[in-house]
């Protein structure tokens, strides 16, 4: 039987400038794998092989080609495309496939049984992945991986893409172990965390944010919004399970998970009402994360 990958650790990225591309890679792979460096260099062959084509096509048709010198892989500003991202992760043999695409149903119905998720919206990228049977939110704004349970996780995704957030699904064989020790992986804004100590960080930046106000003002949003999530997991756990059997969910509770989800999003800004801005979760703005000027940028739509 394998044991645990990088020793049971957790390996994760903190909101640096706007290099939340790289952050998610890297905790797709689980170690520092990749810099910024290598993510331009990628994106600049990407660039030349595309001129070449243009280059090609415009001499087949006979006309004149509008090149523009501007890169479409990367902005001034250091945001990525996807196709950067998929050129990344498949020098370690892992493919990028879009949630939507008719090879990744499976996920969209059983998406537990998968490995790895990669969510963008304008101009940022985060992962949500397996580590050791459990599934964590490894999103660089917040100052710790937030552990997903896999109730959770399927009502968290359709959320995600209700709130317009492009999700892709990631398959091949990941590393089993990260082959640069933790003293040598000193990018500046990468951690191991065991899984104990993410769950603390978590909490105590929640517990933070909750007590920000005056201890006579009522209760935020946030933890009003959080209650009402609990409720409801905690209801359709009571009114599904017995017997021994398997725990399931039913339609109406299903419903409201997700709907109870879906106002905890937006309380947090986990996605944003317009598609301007990328707003900072609460959890990372109480602790460390980007402020919400880092976290705003011209951004690459994936193509």
């Amino acid at each position: 039987m394998e044991g645990p990958i990088n020793g049971g650790m957790l390996y994760h990225e903190v909101q640096e400038s706007k290099l939340c591309a790289v952050h998610c890679v890297n905790t797709v792979l689980q170690g520092p794998f990749f810099s910024e460096f290598d993510l331009a260099a990628l994106a600049s062959d990407l660039d030349r092989t595309e001129h070449q084509m243009m280059l090609e096509g415009s001499a087949a048709s006979g006309g004149d080609a509008f090149l523009s010198e501007e890169s479409h892989n990367v902005s001034m500003d250091g945001d990525f495309s996807i196709q950067v991202l998929q050129k990344a992760l498949e020098v370690w043999d892992l493919q990028v496939i879009p949630l939507h695409s008719p090879v990744a149903e499976p996920a969209q119905v059983d998406p537990e049984l998968e490995n790895a998720f990669i969510c963008h919206l304008q101009d940022h990228w985060f992962c949500i992945r397996k580590v050791n049977g459990e599934w964590y939110n490894f999103d660089s704004l917040y100052a710790a991986p937030e552990h997903l349970s896999k109730f959770y996780l399927s009502a968290y995704l359709d959320t995600l893409k209700g709130f317009g957030w492009s999700i892709f699904l990631v398959r091949g064989n990941f590393p089993k172990e990260c082959p640069i020790t933790s003293g040598e992986a000193s990018n500046g804004y990468g951690q191991w965390l065991l899984p104990e100590d993410a769950e603390r960080i978590t909490k105590s930046c929640n517990s933070g944010n909750r007590h920000q106000q005056h201890h006579r003002d009522p209760p935020t949003p946030v933890a009003v919004e959080d209650d009402d999530l609990n409720a409801a997991i905690a209801a359709s756990l009571r009114e599904n399970s017995g017997g021994g059997g398997e725990v399931g969910i039913s339609g109406n509770d299903d419903d409201d998970l997700e709907a109870a989800i879906a106002a905890s999003l937006a309380v947090n800004n986990v996605a944003p009402p317009s598609p301007v801005t990328l707003a900072v979760p609460a959890a990372a703005a109480g602790c460390g994360g980007a402020s919400e000027s880092e976290s705003k940028d011209s951004g690459l739509q994936d193509k």
